[in-house]
């Protein structure tokens, strides 16, 4: 299997998965990957049950694309993102329930658990409202993912972005349970926050969350 074969492949899955967990329905959400001197982006319209990795399109950063199948309608910010960002490998972009209603009252997440720093920053922004597909979108979409790797849209989603699929489609996930908690929050007032010196804590503290790379033979380790 070639490597572009295994990333349409995986991005395929991470559709499915999409549905699977709850953050999407039908097919409203979009998945894109950095590959070679472009992008491989999910198409429009096509039930994800039913996609094939011909199905996924390949594009390049002058919006060209090679097939007949057309790409996602949100191709402009998938591209835009990927070709501002390079720390950023893929795009996930979801309708999930709670990320969607914090994005209605176009409020942006604020620092309620220190799960927010898995973002960037001490806030999840919200961009303001513009048509779907608009180039216009993917601007706002560019600026307010500024030093984040999430965002939401204003009365229309969520974005999360990461080096790869897997990690991406991690993070929105974690979006849409702050969004959820957030919400359960404001019936009893504003929620009280962090501080942005406690979110860099936490930042810095995840710079080494997760398994590291094994420690060489003549030393131990010391758990943090």
């Amino acid at each position: 299997m070639t490597d572009e074969h295994a990333l349409r492949t995986e991005l395929i899955e991470a559709c499915r998965s999409m549905n699977r967990l709850g953050i999407n329905k039908g097919t409203s959400g979009n998945i894109s990957v950095r590959h070679g001197d472009g992008l491989l982006i999910s198409p429009t319209g096509i039930a994800y049950d039913k996609l094939v990795p011909e199905h996924v399109v390949a594009m390049n950063w002058d919006g060209s694309y090679s097939g007949d199948v057309l790409p996602s309608s949100e191709w402009r910010f998938h591209r835009d993102i990927l070709r501002a960002r390079p720390d950023l490998g893929a795009v996930v972009h979801t309708h999930s329930t709670h990320a969607t209603s914090v994005s209605i009252l176009g409020r942006d997440i604020p620092a309620i658990h220190y799960a927010i720093a898995a973002a960037g920053g001490p806030n999840i922004r919200c961009a303001p409202y513009e048509i779907f597909g608009s180039q216009e979108l993917a601007d706002g979409v560019v600026k307010a993912l500024d030093g984040r790797r999430a965002c939401l849209m204003a009365h229309h989603g969520v974005i999360a972005a990461h080096v790869s699929i897997a990690r991406a489609l991690a993070l929105a996930v974690t979006v849409e349970e702050l969004a959820q908690q957030y919400l359960l929050c404001l019936p009893f007032g504003e929620p009280p926050v962090l501080s942005d010196r406690q979110v860099a804590a936490v930042l810095e503290k995840f710079k080494t969350y997760g398994q590291q790379a094994a420690p060489s033979p003549d030393r131990l380790r010391q758990a943090s």
